[in-house]
């Protein structure tokens, strides 16, 4: 609860009264939103959502709310939402629609799943979702129990490379998952007896203010550093974060396995690290020891741009810390090498000694309520279901049973070339696949065009909705449904306020298809009766609550335990120690000496790059860094909000100021980014907070004010996506990590006359799909 609230505005209860308005508590996490899953407080008046706060009894956001939920507003009245499920009139891209009935909607998929599982076989149905929030578990949930398809796929996204590589490398080494610990495990925060906030917060790779990337909100750091801790940035640009930091290392975009691995050389060489904790915990260290020594700062210089006195002044630092929280990001994920760098970069962490301590980085083993439930759904299914998965047995670590998805990458071959099998069927849930996810977006794009019967389910058209769809179904905004959130903890309810046409929840849309294709594994009535099932079912948080009584309490904290390691609560036998094959943090990885990877932290040189290609290099110049996160946007998300883009109409590329000045760029000039794969135009941000050599591109864009048919341009898809210049099928033999941050590119000024004109687009909001017989 924040200091200094009015209790008697702000009341425990769910829901009341103030004046003519209703008041409900909530918890904001579906599209358009982010990560997190905010705390808020929902104000109506005759059926109509008139104003948004955060709540400030929550001790998840305290009261505080981004941008992006104060706009909730706008985006739930918005006039171009679509309310009603439309049926493609006419071909694909003309962006003409007739509007149906849900029944007739869910007939018509239904039937077309019957015909291309007795024609070819579930497995030729793909299912796809948007980017982790709660439309994650219903479409896997969907494909597995439903459709009994394997194949569900992140949007297409390339190797898996958000967040899966860091959750494969944790669960690798620590055997299990962990955070940052920076008050957020209990309701009392700071107020904890047991706890005591973090030294340092190591802060690689992310920008949590911004991002709040993960369910972790990033002005928890704020809060820390409130109470004084002090921060230690890694990252390619300067943020505020790097601004505010004691230490900060800026470094060539996709070496961060070399930097890592360069302080780990510093520390075990000067004694720096926690030599008691690694004797007794941990696995590997002459290994470690080994690998690290190859990479002197001087060497690490060379290969990161990173001057070598700053890695001697950073293992210095870190070796002296004291406790230690670290927070890392996607770029650590967006590289074919993901995987070594995770460990790398995890092997940083390890030698301070702060794991699972108050203040360090914890092992979390509850609140992941989208596998549970998944799980739970799913358990009746046979495991011929997972047979003939696109993308196992051809990637390591798919062959030791990791892996919650189908690999996008392997979907998009079979979509292409039929083999092993042809995808028929494509039912994708709030993803804009081939704007946002997917590398090679035209490629996506036309791949397709050759799956025959495409459902999109969406809060607005996008460009993957008008120019793939046959169905599209109206999705609900967060005050329209009925949910459970918890990412990691608490568990939070999700409360339905408002009904806006047929728009439905992605839970719902779940239970009511899935009922018609499976009704044995589907046999829940209602949504709330779903997630009172589930909530007393949840493997990794259990608790033994009605719906009714979340609802009421808005959010539960389970009791949170250090040290899990020394008490046997780590493990499944019980005995002390962490859940891998020795017993201990493996820094030297059994498991994946066993699938045939390198067990080490390792670096790569990133396929496309100075280094590796010399003389692509000499056409494209500049490193090619992608995804920088907007206080504005969640992905392609937002883009149609006149508040929203008023402070931010165009995209925009970050270039240094004396790059730019050798360019004859000018900030806010338009200019063309160029390589080997396409070509893209994006406004220039000109700034002495990048490196020079290397140029940030905002990922995500397209323009609803234009027209979405495709003679037209289809939204602009493919003006200014950055996704036109990133590439699919570039994976390590692990599976897990892409390119999308390490590409080459060449950057030049739009000539005039060329480029789009004005600051503010001024057809923001219009209405741009055709809707017959409406």
């Amino acid at each position: 609860m924040r200091k200094g609230m009015n209790p008697d505005l702000y009341r425990e209860e769910w829901q009341w009264q103030e004046g003519d308005m209703t008041v409900t508590r909530s918890c904001q996490w579906s599209g358009p939103g982010c990560h997190q899953g905010c705390n808020v407080l929902f104000y109506t008046k005759d059926d109509k959502l008139v104003k948004i706060e955060g709540d400030p009894r929550s001790a998840v956001n305290e009261g505080r709310l981004c941008m992006r939920c104060l706009a909730m507003v706008e985006a739930v009245n918005h006039p171009d939402r679509i309310l009603h499920p439309l049926r493609r009139v006419g071909e694909r891209g003309e962006n003409k629609w007739e509007e149906i009935t849900m029944d007739e909607a869910y007939a018509i998929i239904a039937e077309k799943a019957r015909e291309v599982t007795e024609e070819y076989g579930p497995k030729s149905i793909v299912t796809g979702i948007g980017t982790g929030r709660n439309a994650t578990w219903q479409t896997s949930s969907l494909a597995f129990a439903g459709f009994k398809t394997p194949n569900d796929t992140a949007g297409m996204l390339s190797g898996d490379c958000c967040y899966t590589p860091r959750l494969q490398a944790m669960n690798a080494i620590f055997g299990s998952d962990f955070i940052a610990d920076c008050a957020q495990l209990s309701a009392e925060r700071f107020d904890d007896p047991e706890y005591r906030r973090p030294d340092v917060i190591l802060n690689w790779a992310c920008n949590p203010v911004v991002s709040n990337a993960d369910g972790f909100f990033g002005h928890w750091i704020i809060d820390c550093m409130q109470h004084g801790s002090k921060l230690f940035v890694v990252d390619t640009r300067v943020t505020w974060m790097a601004a505010h930091a004691d230490i900060f290392l800026q470094l060539r975009p996709g070496t961060d396995a070399a930097v890592a691995l360069g302080i780990c050389n510093v520390m075990l060489q000067e004694d720096l690290y926690d030599k008691d904790f690694c004797d007794k915990w941990v696995y590997g260290m002459e290994a470690l020891e080994e690998r690290a020594s190859a990479y002197t700062p001087e060497v690490v210089e060379k290969i990161t741009w990173v001057p070598a006195e700053k890695i001697v002044e950073a293992a210095r630092y870190l070796g002296q810390a004291g406790t230690v929280a670290l927070q890392w990001g996607l770029p650590l994920d967006q590289t074919k090498w993901a995987v070594g760098a995770s460990l790398a970069v995890a092997a940083v962490e390890v030698l301070t000694g702060s794991i699972d301590v108050p203040g360090g980085f914890v092992n979390v083993k509850y609140g992941h309520v989208q596998s549970d439930i998944r799980e739970n759904i799913c358990k009746g299914m046979g495991k011929e279901v997972r047979e003939g998965r696109l993308g196992d047995g051809k990637y390591a670590l798919r062959t030791v049973g990791f892996g919650p998805h189908s690999m996008g990458d392997d979907i998009l071959l079979a979509m292409e070339t039929g083999e092993p099998y042809p995808i028929k069927m494509g039912f994708l849930c709030s993803t804009n696949s081939f704007i946002n996810m997917a590398g090679e977006s035209k490629r996506v794009y036309e791949a397709w065009q050759k799956v025959p019967f495409v459902v999109v389910c969406d809060l607005f058209m996008t460009p993957t909705a008008a120019g793939c769809a046959d169905i599209v179904l109206p999705i609900a905004m967060g005050c329209e449904r009925w949910g459970i959130r918890a990412w990691f903890t608490p568990l939070r309810a999700i409360n339905k306020i408002l009904q806006a046409g047929d728009a439905r929840g992605d839970e719902q849309i779940m239970l009511e298809l899935g009922q018609i294709l499976n009704p044995d594994m589907f046999f829940w009535d209602t949504v709330p009766e779903m997630n009172e099932y589930v909530m007393k079912n949840l493997s990794s948080m259990p608790f033994d609550i009605t719906w009714e009584e979340l609802q009421e309490k808005t959010l539960v904290y389970p009791k949170f335990q250090y040290r899990k390691y020394e008490t046997g609560d780590m493990r499944f036998d019980k005995q002390p120690g962490f859940n891998t094959t020795t017993g201990r943090i493996e820094l030297y990885c059994t498991m994946y000496d066993s699938a045939g990877i390198d067990p080490l932290p390792s670096f790569k040189e990133p396929t496309c790059s100075p280094i590796s290609a010399p003389e692509e290099a000499k056409e494209y110049p500049f490193v090619l860094t992608t995804g920088r996160r907007s206080w504005e946007f969640f992905h392609s998300e937002h883009r149609q909000l006149k508040s929203i883009r008023e402070f931010h109409p165009w995209p925009l590329c970050e270039i240094n100021t004396q790059d730019a000045e050798a360019l004859g760029i000018n900030d806010g000039d338009w200019v063309y980014l160029e390589n080997q794969w396409g070509k893209v135009m994006q406004k220039a941000e000109v700034s002495d907070g990048i490196l020079r050599g290397t140029i940030m591109a905002e990922h995500g864009w397209w323009f609803p004010e234009r027209s979405g048919k495709l003679e037209d341009g289809l939204y602009g898809a493919f003006d200014s996506n950055i996704n036109c210049l990133t590439i699919q099928n570039d994976m390590a033999t692990a599976g897990y990590g892409s390119s999308y941050k390490t590409q080459m590119c060449k950057v030049y000024k739009v000539e005039d006359g060329t480029e789009p004109q004005g600051d503010m687009p001024e057809n923001v909001g219009r209405n741009q799909f055709d809707v017959v017989n409406r």
